[in-house]
C-alpha cells in the first residue's frame, strides 16, 4: 500500500517521478501527489487517478532537478486533495511522504497544537513534517534524527527541507525502501519497478537506517548517525516484465506467464539452484509440528498445503491467518516449524507473526519473491518464488510459484520423514516436474473460458465449493473472483451445504465446483445435484468430465494430475474465469478499488 518515489540528479525530476508512480500504481491508492525544489518547495497534490495529478501539472508545469512523491492509500483521514501527500510544515520549510502508520500520532499533534501549531490535514503523516520543522535548528538531519526518535509504528520517508536544495533524505523502519543509483542521480522508491528504468544497482534499507541522496552519492547512517556500510545489489528483472507486454491488462499478462514461472521455480528447488541447497539444509527431523501463517492469497496456499504435507509427512499441520496467529499466544516451542508465505515479503502482519515465531523458540522458513525484503533477511531460512515483479493487484503467478515450492518441500520432508521411498519421491517430483505443460493446456482453453464469463456479469453472488484439497483452492478462486469483479463470492466444503449455506441457493444462482479429488468425485457431484434441484446453474472444474451428471451443461476440462498437485491447475482456470468475468464489467482490474498489492500497515 502506498507508493513513494524520490530522485535528485541532473534529469527531471518531475518526468521521473511521474513515471514512478505509475509504476507503483499497483501497489493501491485513492490520491497522489509531489513535492520539488525550484526555489524553495512547491508541491502538487490531488485526489483520484495520477492522470488527475497529471493534468494539473500540464497546467502548471514545474521543472526541477530534485523531489519526492506519493500514491496515497487513505488510513487516516478521508481520501482528499488535503490529505494526499507531500505533507508540509506550516512554515513551508519541510515537505515529507510517508508509508506507513505513526501510532502516536495524536499524542504528537496534541504537544505540537499546545505549542500553536496549526495542522492542515486528518492524517497522521502530517505530524511528520510538523514535528520535524519544529526541531529544525539548521540541520534537517539532526532534525529527521529527533523526530524518528519520536515516532511508533512504521514509516518509509522522503524528506525534503527548502534550505538544501541539493539533497533529501530517506528513513526506514518497518515499511519497504529502497534506494537505487545511476550515472544521473540517485533515487529512493517503494519498489524496484519504480527505477527499473534508470537503473538496476539498488540499495536495501534495513530498519532504523537512513540515507542521504545527492545527485552524486548517497551516505548511509544509523539513528545515532554512525556511517554504515552497504552492498549494492543488483536487480536482475528486466523492464520487459514490469511493462504489459502488449496484454490488455497487468493481470492477463501475468496469468499467459505461469508456464514459464512454475518451469523457472521448479527448477530452483528441483535441480540445482539455490533453494535446493537450502532445503538440503534442513533436516525436518528436528520438527514434529509445523505451522504456516500468510494472509491473503498466501494464506490460501497455506491452507493447499496442508493436506499436502499432512497427507505425505503425516505430522500436524496448522494454517493461521498471520492477523490472528501474532496476537493467539500460539503453541509453538524450538521443535515447531513456521513456514512463513509472502509474495512481497513486506506484509505487515506476516512480518510480525514471524518475530512472534521466533521470540517463542520457532525456526522460521519463509517462502518470499522480493529478495532484500524483511521476510527475506529476518527469517531463518528463505525459499524465492521466480514470479518476477507482479504488478496486478490480484495475485496470480506469484500464488502459483508460492504451491510448487510448498509442494516440493512436503515431498523432500516427507522424504527426510522416512515416509517415501527414493523411488515415490522421484515419482512426486517427477509429477510437479509435469505441471507447466498441464498449465500450457489449460490457457490454450481461453477462448471457451472467456464466452462463459461473458454469461456471469450478472450474477449477485456466486458460490465455490470442493471436497479435501478441491475446497481448499475453491477459497482462492472465491477471493480472486471478488478481489476483481465485486461480486460477492463465498467458498464452503462441499459437505456443509446442508449446514445452512444451501438456503442462499435458488434459481439461476451460479456455483461453481470444483472437481478433481477421484476418491470424493461422486461425493460432490451429489452436492452438484442438490444445488442443481434448488435451481443453481453450475460450472464444472475437472479433470473427470466423462462422469458428469446429466444436468451439468458447463464444463472447464483440466488435465488428469493426482489429486495432490491439481490445485495448481484448478487455479488456473478459476483465474481466467474471474479476470473475464471482470473484464465484461468494463472493470479496473489491475487496481481493483480499496486493495493494495502490499499492505504494510496493520
Amino acid at each position: 500500500m502506498c507508493g513513494i518515489i524520490g530522485y535528485v540528479g541532473k534529469m527531471d525530476a518531475v518526468a521521473i517521478i511521474l513515471e514512478g508512480l505509475k509504476k507503483l500504481e499497483y501497489r493501491g491508492y485513492d490520491s497522489a501527489g509531489l513535492a520539488v525544489y525550484n526555489n524553495g518547495i512547491q508541491v502538487v497534490k490531488q485526489e483520484g487517478r495520477l492522470d488527475a495529478l497529471q493534468a494539473r501539472i500540464d497546467a502548471s508545469p514545474l521543472t526541477a532537478n530534485m523531489g519526492i512523491g506519493h500514491t496515497r492509500w487513505a488510513t487516516h483521514g478521508e481520501p482528499s486533495d488535503v490529505n494526499s501527500h507531500p505533507h508540509m510544515g506550516s512554515q513551508n520549510k519541510i515537505a515529507i511522504v510517508h508509508n506507513g502508520i505513526i501510532e502516536n500520532y495524536k499524542q504528537l499533534k496534541e504537544y505540537l497544537e499546545q505549542k500553536g501549531i496549526v495542522f492542515a490535514s486528518q492524517t497522521d503523516s502530517e505530524v511528520i513534517a510538523q514535528l520535524a520543522e519544529y526541531y529544525y535548528e539548521g540541520d534537517i538531519l539532526d532534525a529527521v534524527i529527533h523526530v524518528v526518535g519520536r515516532l511508533e509504528g512504521s514509516f518509509a520517508l522522503g524528506i525534503m527541507c527548502a534550505d538544501n536544495p541539493d539533497m533529501f533524505i530517506a528513513v526506514k523502519k518497518d515499511n519497504p525502501l529502497i534506494v537505487g543509483v545511476s550515472d544521473h542521480g540517485q533515487f529512493i522508491a517503494s519498489d524496484v519497478p519504480a527505477v527499473l528504468k534508470h537503473t538496476s544497482n539498488v540499495y536495501y534499507l534495513n530498519d532504523r537506517e537512513i540515507a542521504v541522496l545527492r545527485a552524486d552519492e548517497v551516505e548511509f547512517l544509523n539513528f545515532d548517525k554512525e556511517p554504515l556500510a552497504k552492498t549494492v545489489e543488483t536487480v536482475t528483472w528486466s523492464l520487459d516484465s514490469a511493462e504489459k507486454g502488449g496484454y490488455p491488462h497487468f493481470m492477463l499478462k501475468e496469468i499467459m506467464e505461469q508456464p514459464k514461472i512454475l518451469k523457472d521455480t521448479i527448477n530452483t528447488i528441483i535441480s540445482s539452484g539455490d533453494n535446493q541447497e537450502i532445503i538440503d539444509g534442513i533436516d525436518i527431523n528436528k520438527y514434529n509440528k509445523i505451522v504456516m501463517t500468510a494472509c491473503g492469497s498466501a494464506y490460501n496456499a497455506g491452507v493447499v498445503a496442508k493436506y499436502v504435507f499432512e497427507q505425505l509427512c503425516r505430522v500436524p499441520v496448522e494454517v493461521d491467518l498471520a492477523s490472528e496467529f501474532r496476537y493467539k499466544d500460539a503453541i509453538i516451542d524450538e521443535k515447531t516449524l513456521v513456514i512463513i508465505i509472502s509474495q512481497s515479503g513486506e506484509t505487515a502482519d506476516t512480518i510480525a507473526a514471524m518475530r512472534e515465531a521466533k521470540a517463542k523458540g520457532a525456526v522460521t522458513l519463509a517462502v518470499v519473491n522480493v529478495v532484500g525484503s524483511t521476510i527475506a533477511k529476518e527469517a531463518d531460512y528463505c525459499l524465492f518464488t521466480a514470479a518476477g515483479p507482479e504488478i496486478a493487484v490480484a495475485t496470480t503467478k506469484a500464488f502459483s510459484a508460492q504451491l510448487v515450492i510448498l509442494y516440493v518441500l512436503a515431498v523432500r520432508f516427507a522424504a527426510g520423514y522416512g515416509k517415501l521411498s527414493p523411488t515415490q519421491e522421484a515419482g512426486f517430483l517427477s509429477e510437479i516436474a509435469q505441471l507447466p505443460e498441464k498449465v500450457t493446456e489449460i490457457l490454450e482453453q481461453l477462448d471457451g473460458i472467456q464466452k462463459y464469463a461473458s454469461t456471469c456479469v450478472g450474477y449477485k453472488s456466486i458460490f465455490f465449493i470442493g471436497r479435501n484439497i478441491d475446497y481448499a483452492i475453491a477459497l482462492e478462486g472465491s477471493l480472486k473472483l471478488k478481489e476483481i469483479s465485486y461480486i460477492h463470492s463465498e467458498a464452503y466444503a462441499g459437505g456443509e451445504l446442508k449446514h445452512g449455506t444451501i438456503s442462499l441457493i435458488e434459481d439461476n444462482t451460479l456455483v461453481v465446483a470444483i472437481a478433481n479429488c477421484e476418491r470424493l468425485f461422486s461425493k460432490l457431484m451429489s452436492n452438484v445435484e442438490q444445488v442443481i434441484s434448488r435451481g443453481a446453474k453450475v460450472l464444472l472444474v475437472s479433470n473427470h468430465p466423462d462422469a458428469l451428471p446429466d444436468e451439468v451443461t458447463s464444463c472447464i476440462t483440466l488435465p488428469l494430475s493426482g489429486d495432490l498437485f491439481s490445485p495448481s491447475l484448478s487455479v488456473i482456470a478459476l483465474q481466467l474465469f474471474s479476470y473475464y468475468v471482470a473484464a465484461n464489467k468494463g472493470l479496473d482490474i489491475d487496481k481493483p478499488r480499496n486493495l493494495a498489492k502490499s499492505v504494510t500497515v496493520e
